[in-house]
Order: C-alpha cells, then sequence, then structure tokens
C-alpha cells in the first residue's frame, strides 16, 4: 500500500479479491499518542458505556462480573461521541478518500461514504491476562442494511501481532456463500467441519504498525487470540457504507444517524 491518499488500481483489485488492505502510517505520532491518552484517561476510572470480557463469554474471558479479571473492559462504545480526537480519525481525509473509492467502485456508482454510529463504532481493548479470543466470524451477521456492503476501519495505536491479539483473516471469503450448517448457533465457523478446516488453513494475521489502519469487509471471516504479552493492545475501530445502502428502519442498524465523510 502507498502512503498517499488513493488506492492504486491494483491494491483496489487486491481489496476486492481478499476482502482487505493495510494503509500505513495514516496517523502520525502526535494523533496516536492524543488517543492513547484519551482512551487510557478513559479505562481508568472507567467512563462508560462498556462492554467487559466477562459480558461476551468468549474463550479466556471471565465468567462473569463477580469473577477475578470480571472487571476488564473489552471495548469502550460510542467513540465518535466520545472526544473530537477519536471523531478525527473515524473522519481522517486518507480513509475519506479510500473508503469513497472504494464504494463507487463496489456499487458501480459514485457514492459518498458515511460513519455508521450503530456498528463498532468503539475502542476495541484487548488486556494482559483477561483478554478473550474471538472465534471465525462475518460482522454482517447482526448488522441490517439494504445491501451486505459495508467497510470496517481498524486503527492501530502501537504493534499488532499475532502474540498480542491482532487480527486473523481469511482472504476472499467476503465473495463466498457459506451454508447455514456451516455456522454454528452464534454464527460463528465451525472447525470440526473440513470444509471450514481448510479455509481455517487459509488464514493469516494482518501485522501492524502504530499509526497502520486495516480496512475490511463485512463479509471476510476474521478471528483474534487472545494478547500473551504484558502492554494492553488499544484499537479505535468504525464502520462505513455507502449513502445509498441505508441501514433497515426498525433494525439496531437504524438507531443512530450515519455521519457523511468528507468529499465524495
Amino acid at each position: 500500500m502507498n502512503s498517499g491518499a488513493a488506492l492504486s488500481e491494483l491494491e483496489m483489485a487486491s481489496f476486492r479479491r481478499d476482502g482487505y488492505v493495510v494503509l500505513p502510517g495514516v496517523l502520525d505520532a502526535e494523533q496516536i499518542a492524543q488517543v492513547q491518552h484519551f482512551v487510557m484517561s478513559s479505562l481508568d476510572p472507567i467512563v462508560g458505556p462498556v462492554e467487559y470480557e466477562a459480558d461476551v463469554g468468549y474463550p479466556g474471558s471471565p465468567t462473569d462480573r463477580a469473577a477475578q479479571g470480571g472487571n476488564t473492559p473489552r471495548r469502550l462504545l460510542h467513540a465518535y461521541a466520545r472526544a473530537q480526537v477519536l471523531r478525527d480519525i473515524s473522519l481522517h481525509p486518507q480513509v475519506a478518500s479510500v473508503l469513497n473509492a472504494l464504494f463507487g467502485e463496489q456499487d458501480g456508482v459514485r457514492s459518498r461514504a458515511m460513519l455508521s454510529q450503530c456498528h463498532h463504532n468503539c475502542v476495541m481493548t484487548k488486556h494482559p491476562g483477561f483478554s478473550s479470543a474471538t472465534l471465525w466470524h462475518q460482522d454482517i451477521r447482526y448488522w441490517s442494511f439494504d445491501r451486505p456492503e459495508l467497510i470496517s476501519a481498524w486503527f492501530a495505536l502501537g504493534e499488532e501481532r499475532f502474540a498480542n491479539g491482532a487480527l486473523q483473516v481469511i482472504p476472499g471469503t467476503h465473495q463466498m456463500e457459506f451454508e447455514r450448517g456451516r455456522l454454528d448457533a452464534e454464527l460463528f465457523l465451525r472447525p470440526e467441519w473440513p470444509e471450514n478446516a481448510r479455509l481455517i488453513d487459509q488464514a493469516c494475521t494482518v501485522d501492524l504498525n502504530a499509526g497502520d489502519i486495516l480496512l475490511f469487509h463485512c463479509r471476510l471471516f476474521h478471528a483474534a487470540g487472545r494478547n500473551n504479552t504484558d502492554v494492553v493492545k488499544l484499537s479505535p475501530v468504525f464502520t462505513y457504507h455507502s449513502e445509498d445502502n441505508h441501514p433497515i428502519p426498525g433494525t439496531r442498524s437504524a438507531a443512530y444517524p450515519s455521519i457523511p465523510l468528507p468529499g465524495a
């Protein structure tokens, strides 16, 4: 990926094929420091709304909030409304430029990118000791839009590697159809199925450095392990859709208004 504002044709084709692309070095050191400072001050003491590791019941999470580590935060929610520093990165001009191009390419027409306040819109935190693993899933499973065409932006505030629970992806799965039987009751891939096992063997870890942004399609299967280091990992995450891809009225996806990104 180049460091300019736009994707090359090769990078556009790579996103269409694989379902993800990395934008390196988008946030500068000052922006990273500002966001880190705000997030850490929101974690101690906790400033809600927040989701705790004990709330999700994923592998490695505390059994409940009364258990050891039960007060470990997993996500600081409603990030866009929390602070200007988070609004600034969510509407970053380079991110807007790339998303406007991707949605225009995907939909066949130029359509402005919009930030959803209903999905992701959080700061993911992965703490040492009590962080959980997330199994293989697609984000679109609980989202309700006219079309399953949304893109999430994962902002790295520090190094993200396998050891501290970096995101893992299965390239190309955003273009595949999956029979219901290949998914469990919570819509995670069932790893015991041979077809799924072969897919999981093709997975790769997306290594990120501080300031990098990972863009990935809402139908891309992805997962993440636990944080086995002694440093908390912080990752703001926002989700975007094109202006002509509307949330379905009466669903959680329509609970809050979307925010237009600059440019078109």
